[in-house]
């Protein structure tokens, strides 16, 4: 079973009429910040990775410097 056009926007127009426009609007506002954060944080965790020598990981860097 797929959705069609008609169906979708029958159901934002249920969506819109049980939540109203500003609260849609507060958490798609929510989600984007979310996905932003994510992306930054995913980002950072791979940049230290990318600087460690070749054949070291930062545990063994940390084991090391103990």
């Amino acid at each position: 079973m797929q959705l069609g056009v008609p169906e979708l926007l029958i159901i934002l127009v249920i969506v819109l009429l049980l939540f109203g426009a500003s609260r849609i609007t507060g958490v798609a506002s929510a989600l984007g910040g979310s996905i932003k954060a994510f992306r930054r944080a995913v980002k950072d965790d791979e940049a230290p990775a990318s600087k460690a020598e070749p054949g070291e990981s930062a545990e063994t860097k940390a084991e090391t410097k103990i």
